[in-house]
């Protein structure tokens, strides 16, 4: 195996442990769903390697949180991997086309819109057989709960992904891990995407208390 496939494993292996101690240590639920910051990580992974690396990433994590500290089951692993996918898959497919600050935030604004769609979709689908209810009534959680609550999950995590990107890959660039170029994003310009998304993080707090009215769970692993 060559050098740089070895860093490159090396790199996903450690974005994937951090990604599933996110999953281990700390997560919430509002209802029958979950929420945690394992996203971010795995969009990292996929901005630096492609989606095909995030798809594969967010598969495997999805599968350790399956086997060791999930209570939904299959059902859980479906969703969680299907979630995971449709963020970092589109976090890194935009990149890949539009490879610079740019491609990176349009990536991530996407990434918000179209899991969202996905999952609601997934849940019209698989939800009804995992809660044993009609689809009518999973389409009726739509506007109250399955539309905002996965609104606020991919804003958070795609705030976390932007503040996060930079400082990780520049730690990464001075072990030696990924090769290091040199860096054309404005230091402003990441300073003030950096205090915007730390908004945002505030503003789906915010509105975790006010559309959901505070009923959440912290959930201990």
């Amino acid at each position: 195996m060559q050098k740089s496939e070895l860093k490159k494993i090396s790199v996903v292996a450690m974005l994937c442990a951090v990604a599933y101690l996110c999953v281990f240590l700390f997560k919430f639920k509002i209802s029958f769903l979950t929420f945690d910051f394992k996203d971010a990580f795995l969009a990292i992974i996929s901005f630096l390697y492609g989606p095909v690396y995030g798809v594969i990433s967010s598969v495997l994590v999805a599968f350790f949180e399956f086997i060791s500290v999930s209570d939904t089951g299959l059902y859980g692993f479906l969703m969680n991997a299907i979630s995971s996918a449709a963020f970092a898959g589109t976090c890194g497919l935009f990149y890949k086309y539009k490879h610079n600050f740019k491609g990176a935030v349009l990536g991530a604004v996407m990434a918000v819109l179209i899991m969202t769609v996905v999952m609601l979709i997934a849940n019209w689908i698989i939800t009804p057989f995992y809660m044993g209810v009609e689809r009518s009534q999973v389409a009726a959680m739509i506007p109250t709960l399955l539309l905002p609550f996965n609104l606020i999950k991919g804003a958070v995590n795609m705030a976390v992904t932007l503040i996060l990107y930079k400082p990780i890959t520049s730690a990464l660039k001075k072990t030696g891990l990924i090769i290091s170029q040199s860096d054309k994003t404005d230091r402003k310009k990441f300073l003030g995407l950096t205090v915007i998304s730390a908004v945002l993080i505030i503003v789906c707090i915010l509105a975790i208390f006010l559309i959901f009215d505070g009923s959440f769970e912290f959930v201990l692993k």
